[in-house]
């Protein structure tokens, strides 16, 4: 319905933000009809819901976010694998999988990837397939088996074709990948492959073996594994190891839905607007799938502190604690002495502004009843 002049004036005069009047005139245009007293009624709840969702002056909100993540936590589980749905890929969750995200681990324990396909490749299990094997990193043990001559001191790799075909790569192309990754001589006939080492010792021998099972023939190097599957009409692809920038490239993979497990990795690739919102969503959905209910605008408070620098930063000594202008509030949360000792050194002063030094000194903390300064004229300047 298209709304009334007089109705967009008085939602303009609100004192209420920008966004949230304009969600107000997008809802009330979508409905088919509003009375004045139904709109009024509208008004008046979102305005006494918004003044409600406020936070009052001089609150403790840092506090108050971190009594409100801290004590769900504790009923956290410690089990630290869960197959979320997929028997083959383990998924750090629970109590270690929110402390990595605020810890800003640069490599999760257990990093994944959950890979969406566009259209027309999500709707074909054959297509989804086909992707799945260019992305998962192939090895010489996926197209064949590798044994060692000791008569010849060479190692002999035997290809098995229909493997080769599934994977869509050649005897030659295997040859030419070993040939680069390990500057030797490769002689291959037919889907056989022998090479020998610089010296022949049986040493050398096993220690080429082993570098031949580690070459990545095709496939995004750390992607050790890609499962598929069927999530409602589509398939999902979903993957052991992660490496978002190189995923991305790849043909039939939706880059708009593709996400990883690995925040710092978000942050490289889209930006650090990207992994505040992946913290947010990944501690949120860890919460969740405990069971616990957390308001988002607690976790929001964490994910802008851990990012307002351009950089994810870690709830901890090396980050966010470390970085607080109170030698006494540094000095309160670990090594101690070390922060008294560098203060003492620079000669550092403490204003004592924040919370935590005002109680380790025992004066009233700024917050509160506490931030309220009494201002008393003197008599003479009244009388006068």
């Amino acid at each position: 319905m298209k709304l009334p002049e007089s109705w967009l004036k008085r939602i303009d005069e609100l004192d209420l933000p920008i966004s949230l009047k304009d969600a107000i005139k997008s809802g009330l245009e979508e409905a088919e009809r509003v009375t004045e007293e139904q709109f009024e009624t509208i008004i008046k709840e979102v305005v006494e819901d918004y003044e409600h969702a406020r936070v009052e002056p001089c609150e403790a909100v840092g506090v108050v976010a971190a009594q409100s993540i801290g004590e769900p936590g504790t009923q956290m589980t410690m089990r630290t694998f869960h197959y979320a749905g997929v028997a083959e890929i383990n998924v750090t969750l629970g109590l270690p999988r929110l402390i990595e995200i605020v810890d800003a681990r640069k490599i999760p324990s257990t990093p994944t990837m959950t890979i969406r396909l566009l259209p027309e490749y999500a709707s074909d299990r054959d297509m989804a397939r086909e992707v799945a094997w260019a992305i998962e990193a192939t090895s010489i043990l996926h197209l064949g088996s590798i044994a060692t001559d000791l008569a010849e001191m060479n190692v002999v790799i035997e290809l098995n074709e229909d493997a080769m075909a599934q994977r869509k790569i050649t005897a030659e192309d295997v040859a030419e990948k070993l040939r680069d990754a390990t500057g030797l001589t490769v002689d291959q006939k037919g889907n056989t492959i022998i090479m020998a080492p610089e010296e022949p010792s049986y040493r050398e021998l096993l220690q080429l073996v082993e570098r031949i099972k580690k070459v990545t023939l095709k496939g995004v190097d750390g992607i050790k594994r890609v499962v598929i599957r069927k999530e409602g009409d589509e398939y999902v692809l979903y993957t052991e190891g992660s490496s978002l920038k190189e995923v991305l490239e790849f043909e039939g993979v939706d880059p708009t839905r593709t996400k990883t497990n690995n925040i710092n990795e978000i942050c490289e690739v889209l930006g650090i607007e990207a992994a505040r919102n992946a913290i947010i969503n990944e501690a949120t959905e860890t919460l969740r799938e405990q069971g616990l209910q957390v308001d988002v605008r607690h976790i929001m408070l964490v994910a802008d502190i851990m990012t307002c620098d351009g950089d994810v930063k870690q709830i901890g000594r090396h980050g966010v604690s470390g970085e607080k202008a109170s030698v006494l509030a540094r000095a309160a949360f670990e090594v101690t002495v070390n922060h008294i000792l560098d203060a003492a050194i620079r000669g550092d002063v403490d204003d004592l502004r924040g919370v935590t030094e005002n109680v380790i000194v025992g004066q009233p903390i700024r917050l509160g009843t506490g931030d309220v300064q009494l201002v008393a004229k003197r008599i003479d300047e009244v009388v006068r």
